[in-house]
Formats: C-alpha cells, structure tokens, sequence
C-alpha cells in the first residue's frame, strides 16, 4: 500500500465514481423492483441468429483470435448493410472495424482522433461513457443542450455553431439520442453536416438505435452528406437491434485514413473479441426487411403501453421518436429532484428508473427529467404502469 498522499486515480477520470446503472440495477435487486433503467431487453433475440452463434462455436469459426479488424464475413455484412440501406459505398477491407460494442468503438475513436486540449462538442443530456471516454483522450467536452419544445428535445442549431471554437476537433453526434429520444430531421443533419464543413470539423456518429425510429421519424446517416464521407466515423452495433447486448459487437464505417487512425487505438483496447458472435452477426444483418419492420411495430407498441401509464400516474412525458426510452418530467407530482427521485421509487413504487441529470454537465437543467427503458415485455411494462399510479 502507498503512502504518499497522490490520489489513485488518474485526475482525469477522477470526477467519475460508479456508473449510475450499476446503482439503480443493484437497488432493483434488493428491493424486488422491476428494472426499467438499464437499456436491455428481457428477452433473446432471433432464433436463427442464437443458432448461427451455437453453429460457429461447433464447427470451430472463431474460437481462437479473429482477424484483427474483424472476421471478413461481418466486415462484408456491415458493408451491405450500409450500401442496402443508405446507399454508402465501403470497402470491407479498409473501411470497415469490427469492436467489442459501441462503447469501445467511441472510446478507440475518441483515444485515436482527440488531442489533449482538443474540444469536443456532445449533445447534452449523452450517454455516460461519452464524457469518460473525452476526459481519457484529454479532450474538454463542450456540451449543447437538447431542450424539450413542442413535445420533444430539440437541438439548437445557432448554440451548436456558437460553441464551435478554434480549438474544436470534433462534433459528437447521437441520433437516434439517448436518452431523450430524439431523432435529428433531414434539416438538422444538413446543418450539422454544412458546420462541419465549414470548420473543417471531424464528426463521429453513435448510430446503435438506427432501426428503432417509431412515426414519421426518419434515420438519417450523418455520412451521405454532402462532405461528410471522408470525415465522418459511423459508429453501430448488433445489440439494440438484435436484443443480444451481452455479445457486445459494434463496428465502425469511415474512410479508410479514419479507420486506420481508430484501429491503432482500438488494437491495445481488446485487441479482438467475441470471435463467435461475429459470424452470428453476419448472418442477422441479412435477415429480411420484414424484422427490422417488426421489431420497430412491437417497440413501438411498448413504447405506447409504457408513456400511457407515465401519463396516468401523472408524469409529463416526452413520446420519443426513436431509441427504447422515454423520459418524463417529474414535476407535476410535485418533485424537482430527479436523483432522489429514483433513489426513493424501487421502495415507494417498485420500479426502477434513471435519473437524467446523471447525463448532463449543467445538472440542474436535467434535474426533473427521468428515463425509464421500454424494452421489455409487455406484460411488465404493464405491471410497472399500474405501481406507478398506485404510488402517487
């Protein structure tokens, strides 16, 4: 044991403590309540993609190191998948990096593309690891806040082009966003992509909830604008769409210097991982158009089943767009204290429930906003919306 009084931690990661889903998910499992803060399902993805995996671990394919950038099977699948739907051209060979999730894929990208003292500009409220990962790369993150208006958060275009500074490296972009819900519109991505091109910006895109956009909502890679091509990361994964978030298989897509740069990172990260899963991948990026038509009707089924029940306990509710989340305002119950809020609800209501001011740097802007995760059968959304009402 050290004695010198220098503190352990690394100053850079110093103000980040446990993750507040570890917390909320062990208050689930004391209390018996029924957990809707952490984002997974509670149930197992396509038959036929859980029979591909069992089919690789047999027949030998990816027991041992997979290729560096991934197996070539994924790297193909990625490929068309992106040329299928959104009309972007890769080469499997150079623009394309299988990583352990999106998580390490904004992390290799971040640690690659980010120099100490470099801005990088997020949409505030953003995931976690978004701030974790700027602070490891020496970056200082600037936050835009997303704002509820007319039922929805909604960014500020002229704020966004008013943070950008001469020392800005780098726009974060989440769309479909965690955790609001929102899904950027033609327009909005037009704007962001003339930004970037003006300021000579380069731009990674978090795209994991890419097929969970619900109504008139529309995802739009940041990538087929205009100028974007050869600056943009694109960043996805199998988890959200396939319900296997415990494979943690993501991937990027960028010009082949971008890769590069991000697969230097990404290689003293994991190096490799779930050399299986990879090729069970493969095959769920083929699936028919008709389950991605599905899973978008069953979620947004729930997502209907759960804001009902917010509002009857007489939450304000803010119907997402895209992601499985949806946030609510607390204060018509009389609460402005989202933190403590969710602290109290396992006892007082049997559910569970993140607050979302955990995901902002100016927290009293997301002080009375709530996330609760919609991504669960039906059967306990419904049961969650009853002891909701029944504890107001």
């Amino acid at each position: 044991m050290t004695s010198s009084a220098r503190p352990l931690l690394n100053r850079r990661l110093a103000e980040f403590g446990t993750t507040v889903f570890a917390e909320m998910s062990a208050l689930a499992l004391r209390t018996g309540a029924i957990n809707l803060g952490q984002g997974f399902p509670d149930t197992d993805g396509p038959e036929e993609v859980r029979e591909a995996a069992v089919r690789a671990l047999r027949d030998g394919r990816g027991n041992q190191y997979p290729p560096g950038p991934g197996v070539p099977e994924l790297r193909t699948a990625v490929a068309a998948h992106q040329q299928r739907r959104y009309g972007l051209s890769h080469d499997p060979d150079t623009e394309v990096l299988v990583t352990a999730g999106a998580t390490e894929a904004i992390a290799a990208a971040l640690l690659a593309l980010v120099e100490p003292g470099d801005e990088v500009i997020a949409l505030e409220p953003y995931y976690d690891s978004y701030a974790a990962c700027i602070a490891m790369a020496g970056g200082t993150r600037v936050p835009v806040t997303l704002r509820p208006r007319e039922g929805r958060f909604r960014l500020d275009l002229d704020e966004l082009r008013d943070a950008v500074t001469d020392r800005t490296r780098l726009l974060l972009i989440n769309t479909p966003h965690n955790p609001t819900g929102t899904v950027l519109t033609r327009e909005e991505l037009a704007s962001i992509a003339e930004l970037a091109v003006e300021r000579d910006l380069l731009v990674v895109t978090d795209e994991v909830y890419e097929h969970l956009v619900f109504d008139d909502a529309e995802h739009v890679p940041l990538a087929t604008f205009p100028g974007m091509r050869d600056r943009t990361v694109t960043i996805s994964s199998a988890g959200k769409t396939y319900s296997f978030t415990g494979w943690k298989v993501g991937w990027i897509t960028a010009a082949p210097p971008l890769v590069t740069a991000v697969r230097s990172a990404k290689q003293y990260l994991t190096y490799v991982s779930a050399g299986p899963f990879q090729y069970a991948v493969a095959e769920a990026l083929a699936l028919p158009e008709s389950y991605f038509t599905d899973l978008r009707t069953d979620m947004r089924a729930k997502r209907d089943v759960l804001a009902s029940g917010l509002e009857e306990a007489g939450l304000t509710v803010y119907r997402p767009s895209g992601t499985y989340f949806i946030t609510a305002d607390i204060r018509p119950l009389g609460e402005t204290d989202g933190i403590a809020f969710c602290r109290a609800l396992p006892e007082r209501a049997g559910v569970v429930a993140i607050p979302t001011a955990v995901f902002y740097d100016h927290q009293d802007m997301g002080a009375p906003f709530v996330r609760f995760a919609f991504c669960k059968k039906r059967p306990v959304l419904e049961e969650a919306a009853r002891r909701l009402k029944n504890a107001r």
